[in-house]
């Protein structure tokens, strides 16, 4: 490898956005703020990086083995770059608008940045565009939430989408009614995480109904419709029979909303949601790598401040540009040295992005066609280039 090669190659998971994939991904994001915006959510800014105890307290606790850490120069106390924008927007409501009425409706995009990607999302540094709800804990605060995810990415044009839901308290309500020790209760965890049939069978097999109970919820997975009957047909305990039934509120409120929304439900999907409070969901594309996002209920907690109830979501941009058409290049216009910016102000009114000559010598074809426009300004008059 070159010097240069050596100099300008990036770490694992980083990249360089180039044009016109830049422009669009931050067309896009603003379209998703505006989409929010229309319906009450208002935008906030935090900075990237805060002190680590801050950032990582709350929902934050959750991404401590994600986070990057520094130590600040200035007031020698250790710092932390945001690896979700989540815990800052608790710490938002929490302070600054600690008085504002509720529900506080707040939104915001920017990137993240982590200490590693995964298998579906390699990147370790994305754009991150999302909404959160403060200060209710009523089924509709829950159907709001989705739908605003739901119907912003529809809006950008998405195919094929699908709203995947789930509890992740239900599965635990499960094992606490049967007594589970912790310990139990961790090995099948982990067992239905993965989808395995026959290991979550071994794993509850110490209570009697238990096994044939959690498999039931098992293969109950599937279009929503069909998986709240089959687990309508279960004997849950009580405490589970109130989450399944808070799950089965919020479907109806979507279905009353959007009933041509693919909608999906998954009773025992816990991955990715480990300091979630109630219902969540995941947004998918058809034939697309990765989710497109994730949101549901959790509480915003900040050391010193009530904890309140909230729901929101997370748009991964990564993903989503994936699930749109790709970016074109808008089409550029050459203007030869010396043509009057009178003129060139109007055509840029006009829509076209124009590309001035800087040497007069230069002939205005090929220079034209080697500045990569496929117009040029002849005469006072646009003229399309051949190829």
């Amino acid at each position: 490898m070159t010097e240069l090669g050596e100099k300008a190659l990036l770490p694992a998971g980083l990249r360089d956005v180039l044009a016109p994939e830049a422009a669009h991904e931050a067309a896009v994001v603003e379209r998703l703020i505006g989409a929010f915006a229309g319906r009450g959510y208002e935008r906030v800014k935090p900075p990237l990086l805060e002190f680590e105890e801050g950032l990582l307290s709350g929902a934050g606790a959750a991404l401590a083995q994600d986070t990057f850490r520094l130590m600040d120069p200035a007031s020698h106390r250790m710092m932390a770059l945001r690896a979700d924008t989540t815990p800052q927007v608790a710490r938002i409501a929490a302070s600054r608008l600690a008085e504002a009425p509720r529900p506080l409706r707040l939104c915001y995009g920017g990137q993240v940045l982590r200490v590693r990607g995964g298998q579906l999302r390699p990147e370790r540094q994305f754009g991150q565009v999302g909404a959160e709800l403060i200060g209710s804990d009523l089924p509709e605060a829950d159907a709001e939430v989705a739908l605003l995810a739901a119907e912003s990415l529809l809006e950008l044009g998405v195919e094929t989408l699908s709203l995947d839901l789930t509890q992740p308290l239900l599965a635990k309500a499960v094992a606490e009614g049967f007594g589970f020790a912790p310990a139990r209760w961790s090995a099948l965890r982990a067992a239905l995480d993965r989808k395995d049939a026959a290991a979550v069978a071994q794993e509850a097999q110490e209570a009697e109904k238990a096994a044939p109970l959690f498999l039931a919820m098992l293969e109950a997975a599937g279009p929503a419709d069909r998986a709240l009957e089959r687990l309508a047909g279960l004997e849950l305990p009580a405490q589970a029979g109130a989450e399944l039934a808070a799950l089965e509120r919020v479907v109806g409120l979507l279905r009353a909303a959007a009933p041509a929304l693919a909608i999906t439900v998954d009773p025992v999907e816990h991955r990715g949601f480990e300091y979630q409070t109630g219902v969540c969901f995941t947004l998918f594309a058809g034939g697309v790598r990765g989710e497109l996002g994730r949101g549901g209920r959790y509480l915003s907690a900040f050391p010193g401040a009530p904890a309140e109830a909230a729901t929101g979501f997370s748009i991964y941009m990564d993903s989503l540009l994936r699930a749109l058409p790709p970016a074109r290049a808008p089409a550029r216009l050459y203007l030869p040295a010396g043509s009057d910016p009178a003129v060139a102000k109007a055509l840029r009114a006009e829509g076209w992005v124009t590309i001035a000559g800087l040497d007069p010598a230069a002939a205005p074809d090929s220079e034209a066609r080697r500045l990569g426009c496929g117009h040029l300004l002849r005469d006072g008059r646009v003229e399309a280039l051949e190829d």
